[in-house]
Order: structure tokens, then sequence, then C-alpha cells
């Protein structure tokens, strides 16, 4: 049996994944990574809005008869995650700080206390699989449970990780967990997971924006997708592509935030088809699999978003302008089987073959419908 060390934030789901760990014989270790200040911090800013409970997962530790340890990473939280979606919204980009969060604390954090504590592998209780291929190598899957896939926040784990990384969960669904969390005595209705960015829990976005970089409440025009001027907005930082609520601009139709300009402090709106997108340029690769011979791939723009039939090209940075390509990471360049709208800077586009994650980069830019159209034509 394995010395595994499995992510406690307090929840049902790493709670009956430690449970179904511990039955099957393993040494299993719970650990909290503390990320942000909560509500067991009493001079805490923003309290009560941690996603990591501390309390809740020793109690559930001591309920299943394991031990139970608390990591301090604060610090590189502060840097990798919370930084990075300051940084994106000041720029005019939507991140997604869960991948982030994964990419640079959760999971890494995981992996380097369990080579540093010899644990042979770490375990959370996200809904993903991970599996050897036939030829020794791993890949990873989505979970079997459509509604709780969890594949779209972790492709970004480092390909040569996966051998090392349990998912219990990631064969289950949600209401099977929740059974089973009633059956072993642990507290399910009052352990369940929180739905927030965990450093702004239940407030608005905007406020914590506003109260970590003041300067992004600064004042701009609102124009339509001519350049005439609407109206104003209090900072560009506050608006999201596909945004509808709270431009107060009439334009005689229904309205929609088309893009962001930080440069100008400029946003641009205009009706629901000026938000079709024929495909997108994304950074920042990380590869899991090898893409399919067809160059056919379905990608997945949201977490729970539909999967999305696409052609795909994998090239270089040097092919693209230098803001797409300011990661060094590599780029690929997706066109989408049909038109999508709100395609939105940040987010992330995470692509799959069946079930399998091939995994995927940051978005870029969005290509406008006549782009592909045209590119398409020229390929014919």
């Amino acid at each position: 049996m394995a010395r595994i060390l499995i992510g406690m934030s307090g929840g049902v789901d790493s709670s009956v994944a430690a449970a179904l760990l511990a039955r099957e014989g393993h040494q299993v270790t719970g650990v909290t990574l503390k990320l942000w200040d909560g509500a067991e911090d009493s001079d805490a800013p923003w309290q009560e809005r941690s996603c990591c409970k501390v309390g809740i997962a020793r109690h559930v530790c001591d309920k299943v008869g394991i031990p139970h340890r608390v990591v301090d990473l604060r610090e590189g939280f502060r840097a990798h995650v919370v930084e990075d979606f300051l940084n994106a919204y000041e720029r005019g980009e939507t991140p997604n700080p869960c991948v982030r969060c994964n990419e640079s604390v959760k999971i890494t954090g995981l992996l380097r206390y369990a080579e540093e504590n010899g644990f042979d592998t770490i375990a959370t209780g996200h809904y993903a699989r991970i599996e050897r291929t036939g030829w020794g190598a791993w890949r990873m899957l989505g979970g079997v449970d459509p509604a709780k896939d969890q594949s779209y926040f972790l492709y970004r784990i480092p390909r040569v990780s996966l051998g090392r990384i349990r998912f219990p969960l990631g064969g289950l669904r949600k209401p099977q967990v929740m059974q089973m969390a009633r059956d072993m005595g642990l507290p399910a209705d009052e352990i369940a997971e929180s739905q927030e960015i965990c450093f702004v829990g239940g407030g608005d976005y905007r406020d914590f924006l506003r109260a970590e970089r003041p300067a992004v409440a600064r004042p701009g025009d609102i124009v339509d997708t001519t350049g005439r001027v609407l109206g104003r907005h209090a900072g560009v930082a506050l608006h999201t592509i596909g945004q509808r609520r709270g431009l107060q601009v009439s334009t005689g139709q229904r309205a929609y935030v088309v893009s962001t300009d930080a440069a100008s402090g400029r946003v641009v709106v205009g009706p629901p088809e000026a938000l079709d997108c024929g495909g997108l340029i994304a950074g920042e690769l990380n590869l899991l699999a090898p893409f399919p011979a067809s160059g056919h791939v379905r990608v997945r723009l949201r977490h729970r978003g539909a999967l999305l039939p696409a052609g795909v090209t994998l090239h270089g940075p040097e092919t693209a302008d230098s803001a797409d390509a300011r990661d060094g990471g590599g780029m690929l360049t997706l066109h989408f089987d049909t038109p999508q709208r709100a395609v939105a800077p940040g987010q992330s586009a995470v692509l799959y073959d069946g079930d399998t994650v091939l995994g995927g980069g940051i978005i870029r830019r969005a290509l406008p419908v006549e782009v592909v159209a045209d590119a398409r034509r020229g390929a014919a």
C-alpha cells in the first residue's frame, strides 16, 4: 500500500476521497493548504472567504482516523494567483484563478511537500481521472460525471507529474459521493464545497479589484464598433466580454461588451452578433497527449461549457505578434467548425480527444469570423 498525501479543503469531495483511500488500506495523511486569510484569522481582511476550512478538515481527518497537517502557502498564492488575477484584469483580460492555483500552488505545492516528506503520491477530490496508457505513459481524462468534470481546471498539470497523482472520485458521480459521505457518518450537508473565488467569496470581484488596485477605477469612453462615443465607464477592468448589464448606454438594441482596450481606456459594445468569433489564438501551452492526426479536436472554452469541434494548428511564438507571444510558451490556433460567442482573452482553451485531455493554453485573442473564413478559403 502507498503513502498518500491528500489535499483536504474541508469540502465533501476531498473528505470522501480521503475516506476512500484510507478504506483501501493506504497510509493516508490529510493536508490543508493555507492559501488565504479566512474566517479562522480574526484580524484578516476579507474574512470568512477562504475556501479551505482548516477546522472542518481536521475534524474529518479525526473521524476517518488519519493524521492531519497544515501547510502555509499564502505567500506563493498571493504571488502566483492573486497577483496574476489582478494583472490580468488590468490588461483587460478575464482570468481564471482556479486554473492558475492548480498549476502554480495546489498541485505543485502538494507534490513538493510529498517529495520532501517521503510520500509516494498525492491525491485530491477533483472529478477527473488519470490512467496508464498502453505504452506506459500516463494520461488525464475527464470525470465520468459530466456535471462535475473538473479537468478544465487541471489541464496545466505537468505531464511528467501525472503518474504521481490520484483522483479517487473521477469514476463517481456527485450523488454517489454525497451518499458515501452520509454512509461514512461525515457531515455531508455541512461541508459542501465552495462555489466562489476563494479570495473574493460571496462579494463582487470588482470590489476586490478596487480595494487591491485602486487605479483600475479610471473612467473612459464606451464606444460602439464604429468608434462613436456612447457614454462613460468607471474602469476597463470592471467590464468583461459578453457583459450586458450595467452598461447604462442606449443603442436602440441589446448591447454587449465586445472588446476592451486597457491602453486606450475604451470599452467597445455592439449587438450580439458582434460577439461571434471564428477561432482563437492561445499561448502558454501545456500539452498532455499527442494531438490526433486529423488535426481536429474538441475544445472547451469555460468550465462546464460545451465541447466544440475545431481544427487546431500548433506553432511557435515567432509566428504570432509580440502581444500573443509574450509568454514564449508556444502557441496554437483554433478554427471553430461553427462561430462561437464571447471568447474572452485570459480564459483557457482546453482540448480533448474523446475523454482524453490533450492540453491547452491561455486565450490571447479571438479571431473574427471573416479571418477564419479567409484562412479556410486560402487552404482549400
